[in-house]
């Protein structure tokens, strides 16, 4: 299975979100954008948490809880889109709208669907989101020794705009904030 940015992009505008300023709900209709292979996209519900759960402990040191992810589904300007083929859950990304930017918060493929650009179009969801919403900058942390991450949203034209000493709890190390400047028409 290949997806290609190309494709993405070509079906931007069937996408749709619910941008109402009311938490993303359970019935919310995202649309979904299908490829040949089956890709759709979605917001997360409740229903997905399962799936959602073990992408998140087999992506990070220091997982979210399934608590953590209900409350986030339920903060007014938090949305999330969640990529699935054939009723398998293949990656996430969750994300809040603010004045002026969107912040990336979660991002997670399925450890056997990594590498074949499913990160890459999750993002690209939310950068066409990002330019409906006349958003001027994209913000995302990394951990410093996530180079392949640091490499895909680099790719994307992410810069590196600051580091976060001690961000991550679990062992202190540091985290890159990086930024996608929008304002420029990019």
């Amino acid at each position: 299975m290949n997806f290609h940015r190309s494709m993405a992009i070509e079906r931007e505008t069937e996408l749709k979100f619910d941008l109402s300023g009311e938490p993303q709900g359970v019935n919310d209709a995202c649309g979904s954008l299908a490829s040949g292979d089956g890709l759709r996209f979605r917001p997360i519900t409740t229903a997905d948490l399962d799936d959602i759960m073990v992408i998140e402990r087999s992506s990070f040191g220091v997982p979210w809880s399934v608590n953590f992810f209900r409350q986030e589904l339920q903060v007014a300007c938090a949305r999330s889109i969640l990529a699935e083929s054939e009723s398998t859950v293949l990656g996430y990304v969750l994300f809040w709208l603010l004045p002026g930017a969107i912040d990336i918060h979660n991002i997670a493929v399925r450890v056997d669907y990594r590498r074949r650009g499913i990160a890459r179009l999750l993002l690209d969801r939310v950068l066409v989101e990002a330019r409906r919403q006349g958003t001027i900058r994209v913000l995302l942390e990394v951990r410093r020794s996530n180079v392949a991450a640091q490499k895909l949203y680099e790719s994307m034209g992410f810069r590196t705009t600051g580091i976060r000493k001690g961000y991550y709890s679990d062992n202190g190390e540091d985290a890159l904030a990086m930024t996608l400047d929008l304002a420029g028409g990019s």
